[in-house]
């Protein structure tokens, strides 16, 4: 009899054991014209190299805080369930200096220079390219990911007690379990099932654009479609797209 998923981790290792070609997560950013889809085996991939620079290169443990300062990007959902793996909390937007490492994108860097501990940045340019110069003081993710394991095993088992996620404006963490529990109770409430494919126009800015945008579906074993840096997008356009990705709900 298998166990049912307890911590965000969890499910994606449930969904890799089910349908591991399935679309996950697909991304577009209006801006650059750049789309990325990915399916659970290539996602649950990069989340393993992630946790594994994680626990390895830059040798946290569990308990240890994160800042994400990372924006609604197929990679920041990577971050987010490679932190479940590895026991690291995910403080969405928090504190640098009150966190031991933190990973930015190129326009928080002055806010993450504020960090005493290791600092990662992403480029977030297209399929995950390094940046021309890496920020002085800064790991560069794409120069550090490809080379660590596809596979990952934490040193000590995560627990659905353990804290995993400080939503934006929180005060306190959630434990895996207590995130997947609230993940499932938004997709109740969005009528999300297996197979739904929700299209997020929300930045990750709150519990409800993570959720709707990442774990809400992944609880329920359907994917979700991330767009960024569409600012008033126009009905008939948006309209085309969720038929382009047959998707079944829209979220903004």
């Amino acid at each position: 009899m298998s166990i049912p998923p307890r911590t965000p981790a969890d499910l994606l290792r449930s969904a890799l054991e089910q349908d591991p070609g399935r679309p996950l997560v697909t991304f577009y950013d209006d801006a650059t014209g750049e789309r990325v889809e990915l399916s659970v085996a290539t996602f649950a991939n990069w989340t393993s190299k992630t946790a594994n620079l994680l626990q390895d290169e830059l040798a946290t443990e569990p308990g240890d805080r994160l800042a994400l300062l990372l924006p609604a990007h197929w990679l920041t959902a990577v971050w987010l369930l490679a932190c479940s793996s590895a026991g690291v909390v995910a403080d969405v937007q928090g504190d640098p200096s009150a966190s031991s490492i933190v990973v930015s994108g190129p326009d928080s860097l002055e806010a993450a220079r504020g960090c005493g501990g290791e600092r990662v940045a992403l480029s977030l340019l297209p399929l995950g390219a390094r940046f021309p110069q890496p920020p002085e003081g800064f790991l560069d993710y794409a120069a550090e990911v490809p080379g660590q394991g596809d596979q990952f095993m934490p040193y000590t088992p995560i627990a659905p007690g353990d804290p995993f996620i400080v939503p934006p404006g929180g005060q306190s963490a959630l434990t895996g379990g207590e995130a997947v529990e609230r993940a499932l109770a938004d997709a109740e409430s969005l009528g999300l099932g297996p197979g739904s494919r929700v299209l997020s126009l929300r930045p990750y800015d709150s519990w409800e654009g993570i959720s709707g945008g990442l774990l809400a579906p992944l609880a329920v074993g359907g994917s979700v479609v991330l767009v960024r840096n569409s600012a008033s997008p126009d009905a008939a356009a948006l309209r085309k797209r969720a038929e382009d990705e047959r998707v079944t709900h829209t979220i903004d």
